[in-house]
């Protein structure tokens, strides 16, 4: 079995994809990449920061990213986020403006997201890792096997969580999901290639609020960063 540092409950509810073949071919591939001297993204610390964030009876919003940003400095873990002091790489610049125009709040000073998190918004990435400078580099080696999973348990144990899918690689994860059970919320990506073909305007962080507002649950301060 490979043994993985998680936040606690999110481990009971996913032991058994720990234990399965393509799980164990994952960590020996990441494991062979570093003995190889390749620098992986986000630090190892760091892969599952968005599961110790945001604890599985927390979850009230789902935003799906594809995989971590390549560059130095940039990854930690939540999907579009970086740490304070690392510029935000333009799709973050047009997810802010988005909810400047949606809400009235003006864009926060830094790009780092941990205060979504805290408030229960799941900011997960279908590819959890990647080496650097290379997108896309870690596809197909089992992660997204491992957040499909993710995304049907949210789906199944959580009730009114409001899921984020912007563009194509995020709408096409929509079977997971029960929508009877859930809002799913579908856009173009916020891009500079695709924002102005429907991500602007989606009115997304509004429309997240007034549905958990009517099931009784605290609405996200998006402006809380």
């Amino acid at each position: 079995m490979a043994e993985v540092a998680i936040e606690p409950s999110w481990k009971r509810l996913l032991e058994e994809e720990f234990n399965k073949p393509y799980f164990e071919a994952l960590v020996a591939f990441l494991k062979d990449e570093k003995r190889k001297g390749k620098v992986i993204y986000p630090p190892g610390k760091q892969i599952f920061r968005a599961f110790e964030l945001c604890p599985p009876d927390q979850v009230k919003v789902v935003i799906l990213g594809q995989d971590p940003y390549h560059g130095p400095g940039q990854a930690h873990g939540l999907c579009f986020s970086v740490p304070k002091g690392v510029p935000p790489p333009p799709s973050l610049q047009n997810i802010f403006k988005e909810i400047q125009d949606d809400l009235g709040l003006p864009p926060p000073p830094h790009g780092d997201l941990t205060g979504w998190a805290e408030q229960g918004v799941f900011l997960l990435n279908a590819i959890l890792t990647v080496e650097a400078h290379k997108p896309a580099s870690h596809r197909q080696k089992g992660w997204e096997i491992f957040t499909d999973r993710v995304i049907q348990i949210i789906s199944e144990i959580r009730p009114h969580v409001v899921f984020l899918l912007w563009g194509q690689y995020a709408r096409s994860k929509k079977p997971l999901i029960d929508a009877r059970r859930h809002l799913i919320l579908e856009a173009a990506h916020p891009s500079p290639y695709s924002a102005a073909n429907g991500f602007f305007g989606c009115r997304h962080f509004s429309k997240a609020n007034a549905f958990l507002i009517e099931h009784g649950m605290e609405p996200i301060d998006w402006g809380r960063l």
